[in-house]
């Protein structure tokens, strides 16, 4: 175990090394920062990379068994309705502990957070059954995903402008580091159960559809819910006197995340120890292994959201407003490029998703492959958000152009690639999205006297939105490379026919 928490220690660090690198460069050069607000971010990329490490060591070893064993039992459940009940409790569950939908919720005070919180989660939980329906069934996803997004862009005309970005990011938050290892790996436990060729196929995709019920959820709340206008509450930076107070701002911080993670793990390990009481699916040794691995995941995120919290927060609205009051404001297009090339590795749910993927396709897509099309993903839609931010442009003009483009690619990428790129978007928008780049287009939104509901809202969007292309395009090349090899080994018997026919002949001329 201790070899395997090294192993992850150092991805953790090579993660989160290059974002803390831009950050002090940035503060050297460009924006200087202040000392104490440079020291809450390192001890916050500190927390950090010990959190990601100990939360994608208990992932593996709790999360990801539980939901291949829930997901394998499921379908042996004859009563459909049964099964749609156990479906909608998990979802709601999981999404209630998603730590990026509580950060989101006190970004719009106006609406209770409770109330935006229990929406999303209905959304999800009632998506998630859909979701696994489609997967009982054999339902083709493409088919699905174009139906409902149509939905969501009508629907969106009738909602207020302030609720669209605020609806379209709740999507992008709820598939963050609790909620993608159980659904994912339940959606192949699902699969696992069918054993046919398109099983792993429908392996993927659950995430994608957990995403736009949320969506969906809100844009309804935006149309009935009229209490107040929505609004948000800037981020304050913290004043520290030396480092004992700096110090005192994680140890107050710590407990206030300990107890929204022991919240949001409590309702998910007692539905799991109901579920081994009723199927006895694990033995006693495996069981004490995936409670270890429980207990590294609440540790794990407790100091994760700490350290995001506390430090990233705060330093990213502040390099947010200061790059928009330096004079040189076009520099926050490329520099969105740059951070969200970089910022999308630290991302913990999406090396979950690179290894299921990597584990599913028997390597035939690399984990390397897959963040390489996700940073370049992210990078663009970075660089489209702080343009946003700039020029004030709508949403709708980069949303509805890229998802008409991403469904349209469903037609010609293979059906595996179109479940997982609908999946990665969802994932790629995690906590490091909603405390870093959220603040950071916060801070130079008002530095630049926009809206921030309607111009800075939205960049957790973009985000989940534009993996969906580099994904599917990375299908593509998968498929074309696949086309080739195969030519190959139809031609190759025929040139070794030849050459022996030759040797034939040069034998009788002897």
């Amino acid at each position: 175990m201790n070899k395997i928490l090294k192993e992850k220690l150092n991805e953790a660090l090579a993660s989160v090394l290059p974002i803390t690198a831009i950050v002090l460069l940035l503060s050297v050069t460009i924006t200087p920062m202040p000392l104490e607000t440079v020291a809450l971010f390192l001890v916050g990329a500190v927390l950090l990379i010990v959190g990601m490490a100990f939360f994608q060591l208990g992932t593996d070893v709790s999360m990801t068994p539980m939901g291949e064993g829930i997901g394998a039992e499921l379908p042996k459940t004859k009563n459909l309705f049964a099964v749609i009940g156990i479906t909608l409790l998990i979802g709601i569950l999981i999404t209630i502990a998603e730590p990026d939908l509580q950060v989101l919720a006190e970004q719009v005070p106006s609406i209770p957070n409770m109330l935006l919180i229990w929406t999303v989660a209905v959304g999800v939980g009632l998506f998630f059954v859909a979701a696994v329906l489609r997967t009982i069934f054999r339902i083709r996803l493409a088919v699905l995903l174009i139906l409902l997004y149509i939905c969501v862009f009508v629907l969106s005309i009738f909602v207020p402008n302030d609720f669209v970005s605020v609806a379209f990011d709740s999507g992008g938050v709820t598939t963050g580091p609790i909620t993608v290892p159980f659904i994912m790996a339940l959606g192949v436990g699902l699969a696992s159960i069918r054993g046919d060729r398109e099983a792993q196929d429908d392996s993927f995709g659950l995430v994608a559809l957990c995403s736009i019920g949320p969506i969906l959820a809100v844009l309804l709340l935006g149309i009935f819910y009229r209490d107040g206008d929505p609004g948000y509450t800037p981020v304050t930076m913290p004043t520290v006197a030396d480092t004992r107070a700096l110090a005192g701002l994680f140890v107050h911080g710590l407990p206030e995340y300990v107890s929204e993670v022991v919240t949001a793990l409590l309702p998910i390990i007692a539905f799991c120890l109901v579920f081994q009481l009723v199927s006895r699916r694990f033995q006693r040794l495996q069981l004490e292994k995936i409670g270890v691995g429980f207990v590294y995941t609440f540790v794990g995120l407790a100091l994760f959201l700490t350290g995001v919290n506390v430090g990233f927060m705060p330093a990213g609205h502040y390099l947010g407003q200061q790059l928009a009051e330096s004079g040189h404001s076009w520099i926050l297009v490329p520099l969105g490029l740059v951070m969200g090339y970089f910022l999308v590795i630290a991302e913990p749910a999406v090396h979950v998703l690179n290894r299921q993927v990597e584990t599913i396709t028997n390597g035939g897509i690399s984990q390397r492959a897959m963040m390489l099309s996700l940073s370049i993903g992210v990078a663009c839609s970075v660089g489209l958000a702080m343009l946003r931010v700039l020029t004030g442009i709508s949403i709708y003009w980069m949303l509805v152009p890229g998802y008409l483009l991403a469904l349209a690619m469903t037609f010609f990428t293979p059906r595996i690639f179109t479940g997982i790129a609908f999946d990665s978007g969802g994932v790629a928008s995690g906590p490091m999205t909603t405390t870093f780049l959220l603040p950071f287009a916060m801070g130079a939104c008002e530095a630049l006297g926009g809206n921030v509901l309607t111009d800075a809202f939205g960049v957790v969007a973009m985000v989940a939105m534009t993996p969906l292309l580099t994904i599917q395009a990375l299908g593509l090349i998968y498929q074309h490379r696949q086309n080739r090899m195969e030519q190959a080994a139809q031609t190759l018997p025929e040139e070794e026919d030849d050459d022996i026919i030759v040797l034939e002949e040069d034998d009788s001329d002897e």
